[in-house]
């Protein structure tokens, strides 16, 4: 078994920096959006998605993964949405066993309803704390982290670099 490379105290700062301020800062958009909006984070989420997706729909299978979130957390989150009339629930055509879900009308003004609240308070609580060059160090260093740990092609879990990568 190899030794553990424990953290140094710059290194542990960091962590606890990003972690903390991380876990704030998604609490806080909870709050705002559920206060402002009455709707959660992770609902808001997903209403972004259906949104920005073609034709206003998603696999239930593909949102979850779009979502990080596990496929019976999704399926919740849906009937939550579904029940308020801004999800509806469309069957594949070409998988009779697959669910799309689907936003509709009152769904999407739900959304541009939320949204700007939504968007002054990303603004207020970290857009407006950074500089514009500790949001491209933030993009370039999360970015890479990202592509990391996300499957696929590439450096990650598992997956040694390639040469000139």
């Amino acid at each position: 078994m190899a030794e553990v490379r424990w953290l140094d105290s710059d290194e542990q700062d960091t962590w606890r920096a990003y972690l903390e301020g991380t876990r704030l800062l998604i609490q806080a958009l909870d709050r705002q959006l559920e206060t402002d909006s009455g709707v959660s984070f992770t609902d808001y989420e997903l209403l972004v998605h259906l949104s920005e997706a073609p034709g206003r729909r998603m696999r239930m299978r593909d949102l979850a993964d779009a979502t990080f979130s596990s496929r019976s957390g999704v399926t919740r989150a849906v009937t939550r949405l579904e029940a308020a009339g801004w999800v509806r629930r469309v069957e594949c055509d070409d998988d009779r066993r697959g669910m799309h879900a689907e936003l509709t009308a009152a769904g999407a003004r739900k959304l541009a309803d939320t949204a700007p609240g939504h968007v002054a308070a990303v603004r207020q609580h970290m857009i407006d704390q950074l500089s514009a060059e500790e949001r491209a160090a933030i993009r370039s260093s999360l970015g890479r982290m990202r592509d990391g740990l996300r499957p696929g092609p590439g450096p990650g879990p598992g997956r040694p670099a390639e040469p000139g990568e």
